[in-house]
């Protein structure tokens, strides 16, 4: 049973994958729908995620709305926005939620820097966890007579190299936000 390296790849992209949801969930200056599709709204007696009580749309780079298909709905898609933590003041107009964001100040903006950092270790923690799993299973192999010694050693170079990969995606994702988080 040597190392999966399909399994150990896709694990990694997954975590890339949470990653990259989690750095959606970071306000930055300009408008993005994935901020308010996280937020859960108490709908029907039950919670249920922003997309599935509206359209989530930015028709201006400092602006979101909330299209809320049932009008009863409206109230509780405000008060979900207001009470999820992340500074913003929405505004009823119908069955339209308008969501203005206001500009970030230079001490908001390295904190969210902050954040950003790390959620990127969480994810490099993850995938180096995902590479010892793998590791584990090559020596394992090797001990069990089912590869040989120079295939354990060749196998542990592409978990490695795989590893390195990651982590180097890990770090574009992280520049990429921060840029993003401290551009005015």
């Amino acid at each position: 049973m040597s190392a999966d390296m399909d399994d150990l790849q896709r694990r990694m992209e997954g975590a890339l994958n949470t990653l990259k949801s989690d750095f959606g969930g970071l306000r930055t200056g300009r408008a993005s729908t994935t901020l308010l599709e996280p937020i859960m709204v108490e709908a029907y007696g039950q919670q249920m995620p922003m997309s599935q009580v509206g359209t989530i749309s930015a028709p201006e780079p400092r602006l979101l709305s909330v299209q809320v298909w049932d009008k009863g709905q409206v109230s509780f898609v405000e008060k979900a926005i207001r009470e999820a933590g992340l500074g913003l003041n929405p505004m009823a107009d119908g069955q339209m939620v308008r969501v203005p964001l206001p500009e970030l100040n230079e001490e908001r903006r390295e904190e969210l820097v902050k954040i950003a950092g790390k959620y990127a270790e969480q994810c490099r923690v993850a995938v180096r966890n995902v590479r010892r799993d793998g590791m584990d299973q090559l020596k394992k192999g090797e001990k069990d007579g089912e590869i040989s010694q120079d295939e354990q050693k060749s196998l542990s170079d592409d978990v490695q190299k795989l590893t390195d990969d990651y982590v180097e995606k890990i770090d574009e994702a992280l520049s990429q936000k921060e840029a993003e988080i401290r551009q005015v």
